[in-house]
């Protein structure tokens, strides 16, 4: 297949197949920089580079609330929260994600092009709709087996936050589709994903980005290392289709959309919970929250 601009060649995604990494004074007439994968190991040094550097910059940004809650006398809840998802996502995974791209050389206009974002159509609903399906019965499915095995699992930070605060969940489920979908996806979808798939195939490109946004958690979540591994491994479910979905559409939209949507699913039950039925009822699936 050829890029019908200029005859090179590219390969099924769309993505020259004689990439490489220039930097950002190469860019040609499209918006783009005169890319290449290069070699597979410079892609995957680079997705593992990216993925780990925005949560230890969403780690500095805590500092960053941390300071001017001191120097204010003290925020309120919501206004912490609302602090930590400005840094933490919008900085921290969404700048970094386009500040790479743009020190590679890409305009606006390449950047977008690069990412795939365009509006969702109807099909691309259902996709959405169909694919938080698929991932609530995989999730279902593979925690009855960790339950089963009586393996212990971790318990994610933002939902114990929310349980004992239920009052700023609703702030967490309009945040799933706002905040955390869109910059989550345009960094280890748009970004990490998308440079190995310039010099590898599809399925390990689903696979690596999947298995750093998975591990990247982490952090984010409490208890032994036993247990954290488990809720890691339980977490690469959803990444996988958050990524598959990316590679079918070709649109950063709808694995944003998906990955909002599972998000606010699983606050909105533990909204009910906690409110209507008490903590100690907590199913085991909020444990599950990829954020």
């Amino acid at each position: 297949m050829t890029d019908p601009s200029s005859g090179d060649p590219v390969s099924d995604g769309g993505v020259s197949e004689e990439f490489d990494d220039v930097g950002p004074d190469a860019v040609d007439d499209a918006g783009g920089p005169e890319r290449t994968g290069g070699s597979p190991g410079i892609a995957v040094a680079t997705a593992l580079l990216l993925g780990v550097l925005g949560p230890v910059i969403a780690l500095a940004s805590g500092v960053a609330v941390f300071a001017i809650d001191s120097l204010t006398g003290g925020l309120s809840l919501v206004a912490s929260v609302v602090l930590t998802l400005v840094f933490g996502q919008y900085v921290a995974f969404g700048g970094l994600a386009v500040g790479y791209l743009a020190w590679r050389g890409f305009d606006r206009e390449g950047i977008v092009s690069y990412l795939g974002v365009r509006v969702p159509s109807l099909k691309e609903i259902g996709i959405v709709l169909g694919s938080w399906v698929v991932i609530l019965i995989l999730i279902l499915v593979v925690s009855t087996i960790v339950q089963l095995l009586g393996t212990e699992t971790a318990a994610n930070q933002s939902a114990e936050l929310a349980m004992g605060n239920p009052t700023i969940i609703p702030l967490f489920i309009a945040a799933s589709f706002l905040v955390i979908g869109p910059c989550e996806e345009i960094l280890y979808r748009g970004v990490v994903q998308g440079r190995l798939r310039e010099s590898l195939p599809a399925a390990p490109s689903i696979v690596l980005s999947a298995a750093i946004f998975a591990t990247i958690h982490v952090m984010a979540l409490t208890g032994g290392l036993s247990a954290r591994l488990t809720t890691v491994s339980i977490l690469f479910v959803p990444s996988l289709v958050f990524g598959a979905v990316y590679e079918y559409t070709e649109n950063l939209v709808v694995p944003a959309l998906l990955h909002g949507l599972h998000n606010a699913v699983i606050f909105t039950v533990l909204y009910v919970t906690v409110t209507q039925v008490g903590p100690d009822a907590m199913p085991a699936v909020l444990e599950f929250v990829p954020v």
